[in-house]
């Protein structure tokens, strides 16, 4: 490279040359100088789009390095040097080599510093174009994909704007009788019998396609000679906000069928007048036949209805969704394609049946399976399963499009709903899976979606999950469980344990009162498993209700025999899970088990939690009437851990409160917890409740809890669980009262 002329006696050459290394240093394009195929010097744009580190780094090079080859090279200088050597600018794309053998497209603008000296260099500015390359090439891909379509489809396909063709396919000028192009630019008016039925027909399938909705008619249009020929139409508009840029018209020949049609009723109306003729008694009993048999065709039709469809929304029911899932697994599977199955179930929806009543929530419903229906596609099913669950699915939807979609139906089912001058607001809890990565079958995908959207409303609900591996592994884990637990009973794999309770006399003794049954569950294979694992699948099986039986059963009877060995008078507390709480045959079996074995129903505590309580508080109020009504005691369990309503607690005929473990565990650590502690213990006393603290295990809990009022404990202080001869045995040796505690 020369060096460049000497400016300091030439103000104007230096202020111009300032002036050029500011463009250069700008410019959004690489420049350079290029002589004897050599870079003589170049901008920073050009050194980053080549990978150089520095402009002053590719000074020197070779200009055939940067080609794709040297035979790439050598082309685009046969192609540039006729016009560069007649003065003129070449421009053209090539292939170029980054520094890092990355090859890319670049456009390139090139000319001679001298055209009389072609020695004295060029000047090259360049263009990375690659991104551009890359667009058009997928941008062609996708037209001829759908020109394919367009041109091979068995139907006729017309595009209106204004009401003229901007483009029609061969399939739709042979249905009309016109040449190729003939159509092209013409009103729609051409396929129309009448000016008054081109117009009906616009007015007709306005509003739909302005509310963005598909319009279906069939019609009696007429083809270029004149002939009239049944069409059924289908169309909706490019974009519903802008009529003015167009519709898409879908349209096929239904002239035999409407033929055949007609035929058939006129052929009925011949038979009529044959009819007609006989005598009065024989009109009398077609008439009659005809009735019996259009009520049989109407009840016929009512009932496949029902058996399909669901009464309340009119979507398909869980039997139409089965079959039409199938087919679209067939589908994808056959053509490996993607497909999701979202699973949405509303938040909290048991409060507005609760509160506002039956018939809003069914309004409501009907209003939301509305709403989905109408931001699927065709392809797509949506369908309500039961209750407040709709399960939708997604055929040609991988896990972008599903997303999209959830996040779609999350603003949808979030908008306000207005029944009955009532503006209601509810929330969704989606889940999602995927075919084929969760599951090859509809029940499996089915299942991998209602447990992504169990795992949305634990995460805080409002939301949607995709089903991961990790639910995968709970999911087979229940599974697992599930099978094993149905033959637990039966092979008497199941056990109770008892732990102690003891009262809190006033002169600081402690005396046993009673025990708490708590189940346990020892398989051969897997050994204990935890009741914090296989309750909530006894519950979600329908098997809690055997076992809660048997449970109850079991540990009144190990009273009875507690009481014929000569323990002193005990109580016994047994849970109940949210499951039997709601069984109808509750109190009836309660009094059973206890009549049948026994034991006075005062000598019998039933538990159950706060949210087995408050999630229907009128049939609690009257569950737990009834089993006061039989002399049975009843205490709400782990107190403080879910949600109580005080208006509702103070109806509840329960006797105890529970002080949950939880709050017990950092008593003498945590302000907080001995603030909820006192409080609640004021709270029953004011209330006239006892109170049952949990979980104590050190002297300085017991203290305080014997400080501040509670009347009894349990917990590891005093003893473990114990199976029932070990407790006999724990309860004989301590008949004395216990003031070591």
């Amino acid at each position: 490279m020369s060096p460049a002329p000497d400016s300091s006696d030439n103000p104007a050459l230096g202020q111009a040359l300032r002036e050029l290394d500011v463009i250069l240093a700008n410019a959004g394009v690489g420049i350079v100088f290029v002589k004897a195929r050599t870079l003589v010097r170049c901008n920073q744009r050009y050194a980053e789009i080549y990978g150089f580190d520095s402009p002053e780094a590719a000074v020197g090079c070779s200009s055939t390095e940067l080609y794709e080859t040297e035979e790439a090279a050598c082309g685009l200088g046969a192609r540039a040097y006729p016009v560069l050597a007649a003065g003129e600018t070449f421009r053209g794309e090539q292939l170029m080599r980054r520094q890092n053998g990355e090859v890319f497209w670049a456009h390139l603008t090139g000319r001679l510093i001298d055209a009389d000296e072609p020695a004295s260099g060029s000047i090259w500015i360049v263009d990375d174009i690659h991104e551009r390359k890359l667009a058009d090439a997928a941008l062609a891909d996708l037209h001829a994909e759908q020109q394919l379509i367009f041109d091979h489809a068995m139907v006729g396909i017309v595009f209106l704007r204004g009401r003229r063709v901007t483009r029609c396919n061969r399939a739709f000028e042979q249905l009309f009788g016109y040449g190729p192009g003939e159509l092209d630019g013409q009103l729609s008016r051409a396929w129309y019998l009448s000016d008054e039925d081109w117009k009906a027909a616009g007015d007709l399938c306005y509003e739909p396609l302005v509310r963005g909705d598909a319009f279906h008619a069939e019609m009696l249009l007429g083809r270029k000679d004149g002939t009239p020929v049944w069409c059924e139409v289908r169309s909706k508009a490019i974009d519903r906000s802008d009529l003015s840029r167009g519709s898409i018209w879908i349209t096929q020949d239904i002239t035999a069928r409407k033929h055949a049609e007609q035929e058939l009723v006129e052929a009925k109306a011949q038979l009529m007048a044959i009819v007609e003729q006989r005598t009065q008694e024989l009109s009398r009993t077609v008439a009659a036949l005809e009735l019996k048999i259009a009520e049989q065709q109407a009840a016929e039709a009512r009932a496949e209805r029902l058996a399909l469809f669901d009464g309340l929304t009119g979507l398909p029911n869980r039997h139409l969704l089965a079959d039409r899932a199938s087919q679209a697994i067939d589908i994808a599977r056959r053509n490996d394609e993607p497909l999701a199955v979202l699973f949405l179930d509303l938040d909290h929806f048991k409060n507005v049946n609760d509160t506002l009543g039956h018939r809003v929530g069914d309004a409501l419903l009907t209003q939301l399976a509305a709403r989905l229906r109408g931001a699927v596609r065709e392809q797509d099913t949506v369908a309500r399963m039961g209750g407040d669950e709709f399960v939708l699915v997604l055929p040609l939807t991988d896990v972008a499009g599903a997303a999209h979609l959830a996040t779609k139906l999350m603003a949808l089912a979030s908008a306000p709903f207005q029944v009955d001058r009532q503006e209601l607001t509810v929330t969704p809890s989606m889940g999602i899976a995927m075919f084929p990565t969760d599951g090859d079958d509809f029940d499996t995908l089915c299942k991998c979606a209602d447990a992504a959207m169990y795992r949305a409303k634990k995460d805080g609900r409002n939301a949607y999950r995709f089903f991961t591996s990790e639910m995968q592994a709970q999911s087979a884990r229940a599974l697992m469980l599930e099978n094993a637990l149905r033959r637990a009973l039966e092979r008497r794999q199941l056990s109770l344990h008892y732990q102690p309770q003891f009262s809190l006399d006033p002169d600081g003794e402690a005396r046993i009162v009673g025990a708490e049954a708590l189940l346990r569950w020892q398989h051969p294979e897997l050994g204990w498993v935890s009741p914090a694992e296989f309750i909530p699948v006894a519950e979600a099986s329908g098997l809690i209700l055997p076992i809660g039986e048997w449970v109850l059963r079991e540990a009144v009877s190990q009273l009875r025999r507690w009481d014929d060995a000569g323990l002193p008078g005990l109580s016994m507390a047994v849970n109940l899970s949210a499951v039997q709480f709601r069984h109808a045959d509750l109190p009836q079996l309660v009094e059973r088990v206890l009549s049948e074995i026994g034991v006075p129903a005062e000598r019998l505590e039933l538990e159950l939690t706060e949210g087995a309580a408050m999630d229907d508080p009128a049939v609690a109020i009257t569950v737990m009437n009834e089993l006061h009504a039989r002399g049975v005691l009843l205490s709400i369990d782990d107190f403080g851990t879910g949600y109580s309503s005080l208006s509702y607690l103070k109806k509840f005929r329960v006797g105890k409160l529970k002080i949950d473990q939880s709050f017990v565990r950092d008593l003498t650590d945590d302000a907080e917890d001995r603030a909820i502690v006192d409080a609640v213990i004021r709270m029953a006393a004011a209330l006239g409740l006892q109170t049952l603290a949990e979980g104590v295990e050190t002297e300085g809990q017991l203290a305080f809890l014997r400080r501040h009022g509670c009347q009894a404990v349990q917990g590891y202080l005093f003893s473990r669980p114990l199976p029932a001869e070990a407790f006999a045995e724990f309860v004989l040796a301590r008949t004395a009262p216990i003031s070591a505690y």
